[in-house]
């Protein structure tokens, strides 16, 4: 088949892009607006791109157009998916298409409010590197990784399952697509506010997932209240992991040590141990390898031998808690922070492994949770312990589909939580706020956005001026 993806710079897309010419099949795609770091990474994946919707993008005998979620593509009226329809070719997403291409996989599902990206692109890895040529999604660039999808040859698929709507059309959430055997479920916190107003609307589609999972598939589940409330919907079995022990929990972290390479035993029934090593930072990455290991020693994909290998060696993701600079005196971390959950788990892993000096956060509400007045809460907790804020403006895409704050809101509601801080309107302003740092001071950059462009910008700018 030829297929176009319009809107190949998303995550997904791309990813799926890739499985698909693995497949055998012709790829082509476009995008606008696109930035760093997906939109050099699809750069190089060597499909041909335009960086323009164009009816004149189509190649003859298109067979499918996908076209991505995002409201800056303009959905029906994007002029691509005008030409398919003119040729009467086959408008579709990519979670239908990758749902129809695995159907008959053996499809592991990573599922969560966070950590989905990471446990999958660990998952990934590791199966890679014990020699298991497992396909995969995963909708974020991992080193570790060759690209953020492969076709492989394993019966294995590792899919990232993200439970956001299909489309504006299509009100289904994506992971229900995608043929479930086995499901990793990693959390479950009210998220995605505009299409989920209610936590009751938000645990419906992991219902749903859970549902579809076999009987003789496997459920591995963090143990935890919310996860807990939803899993009774599955006829699977359940293997519950943590970072402690506890009456139910099959696997378990124990002698954690944090450090520049953390390092812990990894525990499980029978009394099952493997000591593992990782320089990803943060409590809540011992608790995505926790889970990932419970899943693969669980299925016996690999042993304890190669789950140490592949962990030692994942070199994470880029955008979670990636330094930047090598030579600057001050840390300049990027993190990811298109939640509440994910932004704090970002400020507390640099308060672990940085805990003397004073924590300096950029800041972007780029997703419609943290632009949506109903979420201005958050802001009274997320930077509990943070010396000072520098917050960019809200973006103007999709605002009108939901109640959007402005930035003056944004700061006002910080500030009365009692944390300086100070709006960044252009890349200039940013860079002179964070001229003058001190040397006990880390910068953590914190968005799902372009956040001005300065995860480019800066590094150059703390080598000079802090190396």
């Amino acid at each position: 088949m030829r297929i176009h993806f319009t809107g190949i710079a998303g995550a997904g897309m791309a990813a799926a892009a890739l499985m698909m010419r693995e497949a055998g099949h012709q790829v082509s795609g476009s995008d606008a607006e696109a930035f760093p770091p997906m939109s050099t990474y699809v750069e190089g994946l060597g499909f041909p791109v335009a960086w323009r919707f164009a009816a004149g993008n189509l190649p003859q005998g298109l067979d499918r157009l996908v076209l991505g979620a995002s409201a800056k593509l303009g959905g029906e009226a994007n002029p691509e998916v005008i030409e398919a329809r003119r040729r009467g070719v086959q408008v579709t997403t990519f979670p239908e298409l990758v749902g129809e291409a695995t159907a008959g996989r053996r499809n592991t599902v990573v599922a969560g409010s966070f950590g989905k990206s990471t446990c999958a692109a660990l998952m990934a890895h590791v199966l890679r590197e014990a020699g298991v040529d497992a396909g995969w999604m995963v909708g974020a660039i991992s080193p570790s990784l060759p690209d953020t999808g492969h076709w492989g040859a394993a019966p294995q698929v590792v899919l990232e399952g993200d439970e956001y709507i299909v489309g504006p059309t299509d009100r289904r959430s994506k992971f229900v697509l995608y043929h479930p055997q086995d499901v990793l479920l990693t959390s479950l916190i009210h998220d995605h506010v505009n299409v989920f107003p209610t936590f009751a609307a938000y645990e419906a589609p992991f219902r749903e997932l859970l549902r579809l999972v076999p009987q003789d598939g496997l459920v591995t589940a963090r143990a935890h209240p919310a996860v807990r409330a939803v899993i009774g919907e599955t006829g699977a079995k359940v293997v519950w992991y943590d970072t402690e022990p506890g009456a139910d929990v099959d696997w378990w972290a124990r002698d954690v040590v944090f450090a520049e390479r953390s390092r812990f035993i990894l525990v499980g029934p029978g009394g099952r141990e493997a000591a593992l090593e990782t320089g990803l930072l943060g409590a809540h990455n011992i608790e995505n390898i926790v889970g990932v290991g419970a899943y693969l020693l669980e299925r016996e994909l690999v042993d304890a031998a190669g789950l140490a290998n592949g962990v030692a060696s994942f070199q994470g993701i880029r955008r979670r808690l990636d330094r930047l600079t090598s030579q600057s005196r001050i840390p300049l971390i990027e993190g990811f922070g298109s939640s509440y959950e994910k932004a704090r788990s970002a400020i507390d892993a640099m308060a672990l492994h940085f805990p003397d000096r004073r924590l300096t956060v950029v800041f972007e509400p780029h997703t419609f949770s943290w632009r949506n007045r109903e979420a201005l809460s958050w802001y009274d907790t997320v930077f509990e312990g943070v010396d000072q804020v520098l917050i960019a403006p809200p973006p103007h895409h999709g605002e009108a589909s939901h109640d959007q704050s402005s930035l003056s809101e944004i700061l006002a509601r910080v500030r009365a939580a009692g944390v300086a801080a100070h709006p960044v309107e252009t890349a200039e302003a940013a860079e002179a706020a964070l001229s003058g740092l001190s040397g006990d001071q880390a910068v953590l950059l914190l968005s799902s956005g372009p956040l001005l462009g300065l995860p480019e910008r800066l590094p150059g700018v703390f080598e000079r001026l802090y190396g």
